[in-house]
């Protein structure tokens, strides 16, 4: 028997919270963004009425204004934003003890074991639909399906405050047409790597050869091959449960030996943006950065960092692996393969960077906020900081 797998989406999450805290903005399209006096300043999330002027996620403030001359900025409140995730985590709960975060305003849920007392799928997507418009006032898409990978493509499929059900009958007509980036794990770089590939759909994806994928990709060629045909029996882990990660890494080996250290460091930061990316999901941060360089004869070199404060951030990653290697490698000398391992790991709630006079803190909290925004707008794209 399939498993029932929903994944719940909170619609403009900052920007409903933002109405739902205040009514006299429920009629309003209302972006959530930086200092509205700051050009550069940009559009953290919108509501759907700011959507319909075609108000985007990630634009500058002056070309959402150009869209939406009537558009209310509000600024970002996230502790409330924190209180709201917190209350939806809550009612997902009342379902099933089998849900997962996926981000401050997503999550899976496994309810296969809830049918007797709850229904089936459908009719729980629909049941926390309502009590999450009831209790928080704001709106969430759910996607019903028998793999977290197309549970997650229903609840992108319709939106705001739809359920989706892709099943085994259907999921074909549904899934295959999609643009192959409305997958999970595909990002901008792969799409385009894709796209060279002549394969632009999820369709196309899962009829082309895996092992020539992965061959091309690496391991996430066959991963992305997979989900596309709905091969993806990744388990909804309990919410109580504490996974004790001793490690978290990621490994490639290259097409072709790299000499040059500018190629280098443009794969350097590929693979820390995997590394950074399953730590800010898993919300741990490192203390420890360990790297591991071979060349094309296998002779290895592993060289580790304690780190003065732990990171989870993909360019602090990349910075210091590309460091490690330049100070411990012959410039020059073929490599073949960089793996980048994430050890000494604890929450991110727990680690405490010490206050400074010259603003490093700020900065810092800035930064992790803007990853946050990279991470939300497209969870597997690609930002350039080196």
């Amino acid at each position: 028997m399939d498993r029932v797998i929903l994944h719940a989406d909170l619609n403009g999450f900052f920007a409903s919270v933002e109405c739902a805290l205040n009514a006299k903005l429920a009629y309003k399209p209302v972006a959530v963004c930086g200092d509205p006096n700051k050009r550069h300043g940009i559009v953290l999330a919108k509501n759907e009425l700011a959507k319909d002027f075609g108000v985007k996620t990630a634009e500058t403030i002056w070309q959402a204004k150009r869209k939406c001359p009537k558009l209310v900025f509000v600024p970002p409140r996230y502790e409330e934003y924190r209180k709201f995730s917190a209350k939806f985590r809550e009612i997902c709960l009342s379902f099933t003890d089998l849900v997962e975060p996926f981000g401050i305003d997503e999550c899976w849920m496994d309810v296969t074991g809830s049918a007797k007392l709850f229904g089936d799928g459908p009719q729980i997507a629909d049941t926390l639909r309502a009590a999450i418009q009831e209790k928080l006032k704001i709106t969430a898409s759910v996607g019903v399906s028998f793999s977290k990978a197309f549970a997650k493509l229903g609840s992108d499929y319709k939106k705001p405050n739809a359920t989706t059900v892709i099943n085994r009958e259907n999921w074909r007509k549904i899934v295959c047409p999609l643009p192959v980036g409305r997958l999970m794990f595909v990002g901008g770089k792969t799409s385009k790597t894709l796209s060279e590939m002549r394969i632009n759909t999820i369709g196309e994806l899962a009829d082309y050869n895996r092992d020539f994928l992965e061959r091309r990709l690496g391991k996430k060629g066959g991963q992305i091959h997979d989900y596309a045909n709905g091969r993806d029996t990744s388990p909804v882990l309990p919410y109580t449960q504490i996974r004790q990660e001793k490690s978290i890494g990621n490994g490639v080996t290259f097409e072709r030996d790299v000499a040059d250290f500018d190629d280098l460091r443009k794969r350097v930061m590929q693979i820390a943006e995997t590394v950074g990316l399953r730590m800010r999901t898993k919300r741990i941060k490192a203390t420890i950065l360990q790297v591991s360089v071979k060349d094309s004869q296998f002779i290895a070199l592993q060289r580790q960092r304690k780190l003065d404060i732990p990171t989870n951030l993909t360019r602090e990653i990349a910075n210091i692996a590309f460091d490690i290697i330049k100070e411990n490698w012959r410039q020059g000398k073929p490599i073949r393969t960089v793996t980048i391992t994430a050890t000494g790991l604890m929450s991110a709630d727990q680690s405490v960077v010490q206050l400074s006079f010259l603003g490093e803190d700020a900065a810092r909290r800035r930064e992790e906020r803007l990853q946050e925004v990279v991470d939300k707008v497209n969870t597997f794209s690609t930002i350039k900081y080196l």
